[in-house]
C-alpha cells in the first residue's frame, strides 16, 4: 500500500515533464451548425426489424444517439454513423471517444469500402450509466465481423481503408437505449 503511495506522486510528475501522451486530433465534433449532415442512422428495418434509431445534435454540442431497441422480427440493432469520407488514420493510431451512455454495452465499428455485407471493424464499448468515460482503442484491437459474427482470416483494419465510424446497440435488451457522444478523436502513435 505505501509503496502504491509513494509512486503516485511520481507517476503524475513523470507526466508532467513531457512524457505524457500527444494530444489527440478531433475527428468529430459536434459544434459547427452542420454537424448533422455527416451522420445518418442505419437500423435493423433494413432485414424487417423494427428497432428506432435516432441521433440529433444537442444544445450542449453532442451528439445523441437514442431510440428503443426491438427484438420482433427477428430484429436488434440500431446504430449511427459517419457518412464515408477519407478520415486520413494512420498505422498505430488509436481512436479516442467521450460518452455518457446508459450502462449498456455497445460497439464502435470502423467501416470500409469492401463488398462485404454487413462488415465493419468492431470494438465493445460498456458505458457507465449517466457517467462521462473517455475510451481508447488502438486500431489494432478492432476485429473483422459481417452480421456481427467474427470474420476468420480478415486480417486487421488497413486504417487508410477506413471511411467511416460509427456507434451499434445489439446488446440483445429490448427497450429504450440512449448514448451521448461528445468527441471522436485519433491518438497519433509516436
Amino acid at each position: 500500500m505505501i509503496h502504491e503511495l509513494l509512486t503516485l506522486p511520481l507517476m503524475i510528475l513523470a507526466g508532467s515533464f513531457g512524457m505524457a501522451e500527444e494530444t489527440p486530433q478531433t475527428l468529430f465534433d459536434f459544434t459547427r451548425a452542420e454537424a448533422a449532415k455527416e451522420w445518418q442512422t442505419v437500423n435493423d428495418r433494413v432485414m424487417g426489424g423494427v428497432s428506432e434509431g435516432r441521433f440529433r445534435i444537442t444544445d450542449q454540442q453532442t451528439l445523441e444517439f437514442f431510440g428503443t431497441l426491438s427484438l420482433e422480427n427477428n430484429g436488434g440493432f440500431a446504430s449511427v454513423r459517419s457518412k464515408a469520407r477519407q478520415l486520413g488514420l494512420e498505422t498505430g493510431d488509436s481512436v479516442v471517444a467521450k460518452v455518457r451512455g446508459d450502462g449498456r454495452k455497445y460497439t464502435l465499428d470502423l467501416y470500409v469500402n469492401r463488398p462485404l455485407i454487413a462488415f465493419s471493424y468492431r470494438a465493445t464499448l460498456q458505458t457507465q450509466k449517466n457517467e462521462w468515460i473517455e475510451v481508447k482503442i488502438p486500431l489494432d484491437r478492432f476485429e473483422a465481423t459481417s452480421f456481427g459474427r467474427p470474420v476468420k482470416d480478415a486480417g486487421i483494419v488497413k486504417p487508410r481503408e477506413i471511411n467511416a465510424l460509427g456507434f451499434m446497440l445489439s446488446d440483445k435488451q429490448a427497450g429504450p437505449f440512449k448514448l451521448e457522444i461528445e468527441s471522436i478523436k485519433v491518438m497519433r502513435a509516436k
